[in-house]
């Protein structure tokens, strides 16, 4: 019959006591220094070499050159101790679980006044020592406060607290720990070596996992690995199938689910675990613990490298995927709310229906009205917004079930008003409306794009049709002197100024004004000083792949359109609007033009507005026609890519929420029009 391999590698020496250093050292140094006591107390989880050393504290006391802390292993008293010994009738052993009464403790005492027969101490080592009852205790306590100078008590427990205080008063005690994994699996690899035994490499962490930290129990379960190993060795399939654990695939199958929020992959996870004939106790523990490995790898990088997670390389790599895709409050709570399900599993008669409840849970945090589920639905959408398609709108790349249904979007739209609000200027700081120009050639001096140039297709989104045809204006109107010092344009053919083709991406003036946000966010990760030169600019224009920016000051435009600046803006707008984009900077009043994300300005330059069409509805008249130009400038656009208005958006006075005779009014006083009668 083979030995055990814990029996046959118990060590003999100090020197290999495995993860013990703290214990090991200090017993050392006293024998040495020849300051031993009469008692000792040694404490810790079972198997993690208590016991043990207590035999090698007696052999090194025993020794015939001792006492030593490095015993010579060849006297006859280390003989007697060695691990395939056959004992010392001075080294006696008491297992306290089934001699722990009072008449135990008597015959201890009266056996103990006699002098060792072949050793220079009588050693008892009294095994689970909690276990002596309180009457037993009593009757030890005179002994061991003034026992014999060659009487010497070792108390090996793993509940100190249940000894008895004045018994625990009179000893040194000594508390034992667990080994820390890399400890353990440098150790399983040394005893596979000396062994000749063939074990995987991804076979070692299921086993230091399954021993827990106890050295016994650990090489327990390596020692029934390779007994029933085949000619290949033991391979990690066999391992996981004898020792019950998940197995790593459909663990990482879980997190790609979670990774994704996708319920039927959840779902279909939980299948194949129930068909696999896995618990699900089990597999909840195992996914529990994988949870906690990815949020270590989240926020130690290194760890696999440092010994904070076991795990073979490709696993690593896989495992740091799913961290970094997830974010750390996601993963938090979904340890929380796994930790919980596991917790109801105990005693549960339907441990299957508890765990896809949990598992689901995990992957809704719609459901979770806490802070914990709040975080993880913006965490979730943070990371959305930044690995979308930029060019898309911004409210169409969250979905309503990242938001987790009425609350997310709620949350989600807050979040978008305060960031819009933090660039917004002051009332104070809008530049004032300039005055109405006195003739034509002070008009065209001025040529800066207005904002409805761009924006008057999606002004009036129940009308999408064709280019307005051209109406001819009465003598004397200021739109008729406006289009004889401008360019002259053939009537049949649409005005193009103000609508630009982008090869099918559907970007304009208005949807970059949207994206300015987050352009100004990304110039100003790149380089802080030019975004202070962006901030003062304006959207002017948007046409072909170029884009029309605005300045109030020459030095700033001057100074953007020089690199690295301008090679810094272009990149920005190339990553966020996608394609390739050139940049052009003006200097004039079209610095006045709103900024996006900010309220309306008024218009600094006017302009004679396209001429418009008879409207299909009878109840518009021509003059609530020619104010809807002029309006426009005074109002961010209507976002077209929305499903529907919201009504949180504000309307700037003298927009479409105004009355005919307003607007009426505001062309008159403003731009000098004249009311025409039909």
């Amino acid at each position: 019959m083979a030995l055990a391999l814990y029996r046959k590698y118990r060590p003999q020496t100090f020197a290999e006591v495995v993860g013990q250093e703290h214990v090991t050292e200090p017993l050392i140094n006293a024998i040495r220094a020849g300051r031993l006591n009469h008692a000792y107390l040694f404490s810790g989880p079972r198997g993690c070499g208590k016991t043990s050393s207590a035999r090698i504290l007696a052999r090194s006391l025993n020794c015939a050159q001792g006492p030593t802390p490095e015993p010579c292993g060849e006297c006859r008293s280390c003989k007697a101790l060695a691990a395939d010994g056959h004992g010392s009738v001075d080294v006696i052993e008491i297992d306290a679980a089934s001699h722990g009464g009072v008449d135990d403790a008597r015959e201890l005492r009266e056996r103990a006044v006699f002098a060792p027969v072949d050793s220079r101490f009588k050693i008892y080592i009294i095994d689970e020592a909690h276990m002596v009852t309180a009457a037993g205790f009593n009757a030890l306590l005179k002994l061991v406060e003034e026992p014999p100078e060659y009487v010497l008590f070792i108390f090996a427990t793993t509940e100190p607290d249940k000894v008895l205080p004045t018994i625990r008063s009179r000893t040194h005690h000594y508390p034992f720990r667990l080994i820390a994994p890399p400890a353990m699996r440098e150790l399983c690899r040394r005893l596979c070596d000396e062994e000749g035994a063939i074990v995987a490499d991804d076979v070692l962490p299921l086993v230091v996992r399954a021993g827990g930290g106890s050295a016994r129990d650990t090489l327990s379960v390596l020692d029934q690995l390779i007994a029933g190993a085949g000619p290949e060795g033991v391979t990690y399939e066999r391992a996981a199938g004898l020792l019950g654990v998940t197995d790593a695939g459909l663990l990482d199958e879980m997190c790609e689910a979670f990774a994704a929020a996708d319920g039927r992959a959840v779902m279909e996870v939980v299948e194949r675990v129930v068909e696999g004939g896995h618990d699900p106790r089990r597999f909840a523990g195992d996914l529990l613990e994988r949870l906690r490995d990815l949020i270590v790898l989240h926020q130690v990088p290194d760890a696999g490298s440092s010994g904070l997670v076991d795990a073979p390389a490709d696993q690593l790599a896989k495992m740091t995927s799913q961290a970094t895709r997830m974010g750390t409050s996601t993963l938090t709570r979904m340890a929380e709310v796994i930790a919980a399900g596991l917790a109801g599993m105990r005693g549960a008669t339907a441990p299957r229906l508890l765990l896809e409840l949990a598992c689901v849970r995990a992957i809704l945090p719609g459901s979770d009205e806490s802070m914990a589920g709040l975080t993880q639905r913006l965490e979730t959408l943070e990371q959305r917004a930044a690995g979308a398609a930029f060019a898309a709108p911004v409210r169409e790349a969250p979905s309503g079930a990242a938001l987790g249904g009425a609350t997310g979007a709620a949350a989600a739209r807050a979040a978008l008003a305060r960031s819009a609000e933090a660039p917004a200027p002051s009332p104070a700081d809008e530049p004032a409306p300039a005055p109405a120009p006195t003739a034509p050639a002070q008009r065209n001096e001025q040529a800066s794009v207005p904002p409805w140039e761009d924006e008057a297709p999606q002004a009036n989104p129940p009308q999408p049709t064709a280019a307005p045809e051209p109406v001819a204006a009465p003598a004397g109107d200021w739109a008729a002197d406006d289009r004889a010092d401008a360019e002259p344009v053939p009537a049949p053919e649409p005005a193009p100024a103000h609508e630009p083709a982008y090869d099918g991406g559907g970007v304009t003036a208005a949807s970059i004004r949207r994206q300015w946000d987050r352009i100004m966010m990304a110039v100003k990760d790149k380089k802080r000083t030019t975004a202070a030169l962006l901030q003062d600019a304006t959207i002017a224009d948007a046409t072909d792949k170029e884009v029309v920016l605005a300045f109030k000051h020459a030095f700033h435009a001057e100074n953007l359109q020089k690199e690295p600046a301008y090679g810094i803006v272009v990149g920005v707008f190339n990553e966020v609007l996608g394609g390739s984009w050139k940049i052009r900077c003006e200097v004039g009043e079209a610095a006045s033009l709103p900024k996006a994300g900010t309220g309306p300005a008024p218009s600094p330059a006017p302009r004679a507005p396209a001429p418009a069409a008879p409207s299909a509805r009878p109840q518009r008249t021509p003059s609530r026609q020619a104010a809807a130009p002029a309006a426009e400038s005074f109002e961010e656009p209507p976002a077209d890519d929305y499903d529907e208005p919201s009504p949180d958006d504000p309307v700037a006075p003298g927009g479409f929420g105004t009355s005919e005779e307003q607007a009426v009014k505001l062309l008159t006083t403003a731009f000098g029009a004249k009311k025409l009668t039909v």
